[in-house]
Formats: structure tokens, sequence, C-alpha cells
């Protein structure tokens, strides 16, 4: 990230002013994809987007009771404490550094990975890639709060899941994902109807699990180009939110490396189930650089467009580039 306008910090001040949910499910995804635009360096472009975008949004909800660190289970999964959750964290991560807070907590949510459509744990990865790789601010700080404290809150684990034959790699895993009997409907009674998924990503150690989950990444992004018109949306979270547990990792100890593959696996399979289509679809190359295709995504102003493309320009190459177009062609532009 280039960027030294202040840019981030500010649309981060402006969003911490609302809460992460609108119309009582709907994510808030201005964090993610305001950090997306400004690390492809279109923080000129974050302001309009933001002011567009904010009419959306709701103020945070109540606050009931404090979270604290002996009743913290109790409030795990609760979507009406949210607020409750962020001052929590808000706390602990003025008490700690932000290093410690993750590594303490990212065991405890990695089995929810799946709750508020993944969009938490994809929201605590973009903050800790802004922590990673820019000097640590108030507001950057701050976000990781409001990311994990959202996660927290929408806390869901996935049914009791039997084992399928296993496969050979993260495209096959895919592949052999059963589709749920019923697609219809939001993403909980989708995930309620999940049974069994291929067995894929046993790791023997930490540099394994990381190899691991660029696979997965990669397939999923790829497999995007063929089957986004399944549900356009919805499915860039089968690329979305394992790269957001690739984009933590670094800041993990590195025995949590294998275990967080493992929750990424059952998030993007369960995307996959939720939301695959029958059958796949052709699509176009481009000729298009990285920064165009970003660019186009940009000036395309979806939400779920920009962070997708912000996924397949860290995959890189041509498949990964043509998945991004496909996602601007399927999503309905913004502007």
């Amino acid at each position: 990230m280039t960027d030294t306008s202040g840019t981030l910090d500010e649309a981060l001040e402006r969003l911490h002013a609302t809460g992460p949910e609108r119309n009582g499910w709907l994510t808030n995804h201005a964090p993610m994809a305001v950090e997306a635009l400004v690390r492809h360096g279109r923080a000129e472009a974050v302001h309009r987007w933001l002011d567009h975008y904010a009419p959306k949004l709701e103020e945070p909800p109540p606050a009931r009771r404090p979270v604290t660190a002996d009743t913290w289970r109790e409030a795990l999964g609760d979507p009406a404490r949210i607020t409750d959750w962020t001052r929590f964290l808000t706390r602990e991560l003025d008490d700690r550094p932000w290093r410690e807070v993750l590594a303490r907590w990212w065991p405890r949510l990695l089995p929810g990975i799946a709750g508020g459509s993944t969009h938490p744990v994809i929201r605590t990865g973009h903050a800790v890639r802004t922590l990673l790789t820019t000097p640590e601010t108030a507001p950057r700080r701050a976000e990781l709060a409001h990311a994990l404290g959202y996660w927290a809150a929408r806390h869901q684990p996935l049914p009791p899941l039997a084992p399928l034959a296993a496969a050979p790699s993260a495209a096959a895993a895919l592949d052999a994902v059963p589709p749920v009997p019923e697609q219809d409907g939001g993403i909980r009674p989708r995930l309620a109807q999940l049974t069994a998924f291929p067995r894929w990503g046993a790791a023997p150690g930490p540099d394994a699990a990381k190899a691991l989950l660029a696979e997965l990444v990669t397939a999923a992004t790829h497999r995007y180009a063929t089957h986004g018109h399944g549900e356009p949306v919805m499915l860039v979270h089968a690329a979305t939110a394992p790269n957001a547990v690739l984009r933590t990792l670094p800041a993990l100890p590195r025995e949590l490396w294998a275990p967080s593959l493992a929750a990424a696996w059952t998030a993007a399979a369960a995307v996959t189930a939720a939301y695959t289509p029958k059958e796949a679809a052709p699509y176009a190359t481009t000729s298009l650089t990285p920064e165009e295709v970003f660019g186009r995504a940009a000036a395309h102003g979806d939400d779920h467009t920009i962070k997708f493309t912000d996924t397949a320009l860290d995959v890189g190459g041509p498949l990964a580039l043509a998945a991004a177009v496909r996602s601007v062609e399927l999503n309905p532009p913004v502007f």
C-alpha cells in the first residue's frame, strides 16, 4: 500500500460510527472494499464510493451487557451482542499487542468461520493485511476489533459433516462437493442442509498448510470463471474467505496454520455446496493487465466485485484475471 493521504483512516473512522450489518442481517462491506481500493492505488475514489454506499448503513445496535473474560462463551454467536463484542475486543486491543489478541481469539472463532456468510473472517483478513503491511494507527487497530467482534457475534459452526472420498487437489475437491438438496433462500437454511464434504487438505506441517491454502484460493478463484453464474454475489466468498485466512497466517503462531487450512476448506466447500450451479459455463480470456482489471472493478463499484478482484490479483495469472472480469460482467454495477 503506497497511499500516504490518510484516506483509509478517514474512511475507517467514518465507518466505525456504523454497524457491521443493515436490514437485520445484510453485511456492511464498506471496510473491506475501501481497504482494497486504497491497496490498489484508488484512494482518490474512496470517499466518492463511500458517499454512495453510506446511505445504506445503519447505526450500531445498542449495547446490552458487557462481554467479559469470564462470560464470553455465553455471548458467542449472539448477533444481538455485536456492540458488546466490539467494545470488549476494543478493550482487549487497548491492553495488549494486536498479534497477541488475534492469536488468542483466532482458534476460538475458527469453528464459526461460516457465520455471517463468511463476511466476518473476510473483514478480519483485510484488517490484518493492513496491520501487517502499513504503520499501526488507532483506526486500523479499531478495525480489527470491529472485525473480530462481528465474527464473535455471528459465530456459527456448521452441522456435523461426514467424510467423502479423498480428492487429489483443491480443484478436484471443489468439483466433488455435493450441492445441498434445496438451493433456495438465504445461506443459513442452505448451510443447515450440509452433510458431507470430500476429504482434502491434510497437511503434515505449517508450511504445507500454507501451500495448500494458496492452492485452495487459486482453485476457488479459477472456478468462479466457469461457475460464478450460479450465484454471482455469494460464490465470490468461496475464494475471498480462504484468502482472508491466507492473509492472516503471517500474523499467527505457526501451530495455528493447519487448523486454519481446515477451517478455510470448510468455508469454501460450504459456499460451493450452497450455491454451485449444475453446469459450468464458458468464459472469455482477457488481455487486460492486473491494473486495468482492478480499474474496471473500481469503476463498476460493486463491493463484492471489488473484493473478488482484489483476491484475483493476489492469485495472479490469466485465468484469475478472466475470473475477475467475469465478476464485473455478472454482478450489477453500482455506478
